[in-house]
Protein backbone atom coordinates (compact mmCIF):
# COMPACT_ATOMS: atom_id res chain seq x y z
CA UNK A 1 0.00 0.00 0.00
CA UNK A 2 0.74 3.50 -0.63
CA UNK A 3 0.68 6.52 1.39
CA UNK A 4 0.96 10.45 1.68
CA UNK A 5 1.20 12.67 4.74
CA UNK A 6 1.02 16.26 3.77
CA UNK A 7 1.89 18.60 6.10
CA UNK A 8 0.81 22.15 6.16
CA UNK A 9 2.08 25.82 6.85
CA UNK A 10 4.22 26.21 9.99
CA UNK A 11 5.41 22.63 10.66
CA UNK A 12 8.97 22.42 9.46
CA UNK A 13 9.23 25.17 12.34
CA UNK A 14 8.27 22.49 14.79
CA UNK A 15 10.70 22.43 18.06
CA UNK A 16 10.85 26.20 17.52
CA UNK A 17 7.26 27.47 17.13
CA UNK A 18 5.53 27.72 20.54
CA UNK A 19 6.91 24.57 22.56
CA UNK A 20 4.59 25.04 24.90
CA UNK A 21 1.40 23.89 22.87
CA UNK A 22 3.75 21.87 20.00
CA UNK A 23 6.63 20.72 22.14
CA UNK A 24 10.37 21.07 21.59
CA UNK A 25 10.76 18.28 18.75
CA UNK A 26 11.66 19.26 15.42
CA UNK A 27 10.24 18.27 11.69
CA UNK A 28 12.84 16.30 11.05
CA UNK A 29 12.04 13.85 14.23
CA UNK A 30 8.55 13.96 13.37
CA UNK A 31 9.27 12.68 9.72
CA UNK A 32 11.80 10.73 10.85
CA UNK A 33 9.34 8.90 13.68
CA UNK A 34 6.77 8.69 10.98
CA UNK A 35 9.12 6.87 8.76
CA UNK A 36 10.23 4.50 11.37
CA UNK A 37 7.15 3.73 12.75
CA UNK A 38 4.92 3.16 9.23
CA UNK A 39 7.95 1.36 7.27
CA UNK A 40 7.07 -1.65 9.87
CA UNK A 41 3.13 -1.54 7.93
CA UNK A 42 3.21 -0.39 4.76
CA UNK A 43 5.26 -0.74 1.85
CA UNK A 44 5.67 3.01 0.98
CA UNK A 45 5.02 6.82 2.35
CA UNK A 46 5.71 10.15 1.16
CA UNK A 47 5.95 12.84 3.56
CA UNK A 48 5.42 16.45 1.97
CA UNK A 49 5.13 20.15 3.74
CA UNK A 50 4.74 22.96 2.19
CA UNK A 51 3.45 26.41 3.41
CA UNK A 52 1.72 27.40 0.45
CA UNK A 53 -2.04 26.04 -0.42
CA UNK A 54 -1.54 25.86 -4.08
CA UNK A 55 1.35 22.97 -3.65
CA UNK A 56 -0.94 21.23 -1.03
CA UNK A 57 -3.49 21.16 -3.69
CA UNK A 58 -0.94 19.71 -5.95
CA UNK A 59 0.07 17.27 -3.81
CA UNK A 60 -3.44 16.11 -2.97
CA UNK A 61 -3.98 16.02 -7.14
CA UNK A 62 -0.73 13.83 -7.80
CA UNK A 63 -1.97 11.63 -5.32
CA UNK A 64 -4.67 10.69 -7.26
CA UNK A 65 -2.16 10.15 -10.20
CA UNK A 66 0.50 7.99 -8.44
CA UNK A 67 -2.45 5.60 -7.24
CA UNK A 68 -2.06 6.58 -3.71
CA UNK A 69 -4.28 4.68 -1.42
CA UNK A 70 -4.56 6.65 2.20
CA UNK A 71 -3.69 10.00 2.52
CA UNK A 72 -2.99 11.70 6.48
CA UNK A 73 -3.02 15.40 6.36
CA UNK A 74 -2.53 18.47 8.88
CA UNK A 75 -3.48 21.17 6.89
CA UNK A 76 -2.08 24.08 9.73
CA UNK A 77 -3.70 27.32 9.69
CA UNK A 78 -5.50 26.30 6.26
CA UNK A 79 -7.64 23.56 8.41
CA UNK A 80 -9.95 26.60 9.32
CA UNK A 81 -10.70 28.03 6.03
CA UNK A 82 -9.41 26.30 3.02
CA UNK A 83 -12.38 25.30 1.14
CA UNK A 84 -9.57 24.85 -1.59
CA UNK A 85 -8.73 22.23 -0.11
CA UNK A 86 -11.24 20.92 1.15
CA UNK A 87 -12.46 20.77 -2.66
CA UNK A 88 -8.79 19.08 -3.65
CA UNK A 89 -9.75 15.86 -1.16
CA UNK A 90 -13.11 15.54 -2.10
CA UNK A 91 -11.86 15.57 -5.71
CA UNK A 92 -9.21 12.87 -5.57
CA UNK A 93 -11.76 10.58 -3.41
CA UNK A 94 -8.68 8.99 -1.54
CA UNK A 95 -9.55 8.09 1.99
CA UNK A 96 -8.06 11.13 4.25
CA UNK A 97 -7.23 11.31 7.95
CA UNK A 98 -6.78 14.98 9.21
CA UNK A 99 -4.61 14.84 11.93
CA UNK A 100 -3.11 17.78 14.87
CA UNK A 101 -0.90 17.60 16.89
CA UNK A 102 -2.57 20.03 19.35
CA UNK A 103 -6.26 19.28 20.07
CA UNK A 104 -7.98 22.20 18.06
CA UNK A 105 -11.18 21.72 19.66
CA UNK A 106 -9.34 23.17 23.27
CA UNK A 107 -7.88 26.28 21.82
CA UNK A 108 -8.71 29.70 20.83
CA UNK A 109 -11.98 29.75 18.93
CA UNK A 110 -10.90 30.26 15.51
CA UNK A 111 -9.00 26.82 15.76
CA UNK A 112 -12.31 25.02 16.80
CA UNK A 113 -13.65 25.03 13.18
CA UNK A 114 -12.63 22.78 10.24
CA UNK A 115 -13.65 23.48 7.33
CA UNK A 116 -11.69 20.14 5.88
CA UNK A 117 -12.58 17.31 7.95
CA UNK A 118 -15.58 16.99 5.96
CA UNK A 119 -13.61 15.73 3.35
CA UNK A 120 -11.62 12.89 5.80
CA UNK A 121 -13.07 10.09 6.91
CA UNK A 122 -11.83 10.55 10.53
CA UNK A 123 -10.07 13.68 12.35
CA UNK A 124 -7.52 13.02 15.32
CA UNK A 125 -6.28 15.87 17.67
CA UNK A 126 -4.00 16.34 20.29
CA UNK A 127 -2.17 12.95 20.28
CA UNK A 128 0.85 14.42 18.72
CA UNK A 129 3.28 13.02 16.38
CA UNK A 130 1.11 9.36 17.60
CA UNK A 131 -1.88 10.88 15.98
CA UNK A 132 -0.03 10.49 12.53
CA UNK A 133 0.23 6.75 13.58
CA UNK A 134 -3.20 6.44 15.08
CA UNK A 135 -4.59 7.85 11.70
CA UNK A 136 -2.07 5.49 9.52
CA UNK A 137 -3.54 2.16 11.50
CA UNK A 138 -7.41 3.86 10.91
CA UNK A 139 -6.66 3.98 7.14
CA UNK A 140 -5.00 0.71 7.02
CA UNK A 141 -8.85 -1.12 9.05
CA UNK A 142 -10.66 1.34 6.96
CA UNK A 143 -8.96 -0.18 3.38
CA UNK A 144 -9.72 -3.58 4.11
Amino acid sequence: MKFLVVNGPNLNFLGIREKGVYGSETYKELVEYIKDVSGKLIEEIEIKQSNSEGEIIDFLQKAYYDKVDGIIINPGAYTHYSYAIYDALKAVSIPAVEVHLSDIHDREDFRKVSVTAPACVKQICGKGKEGYIEGLLYLLEYLK
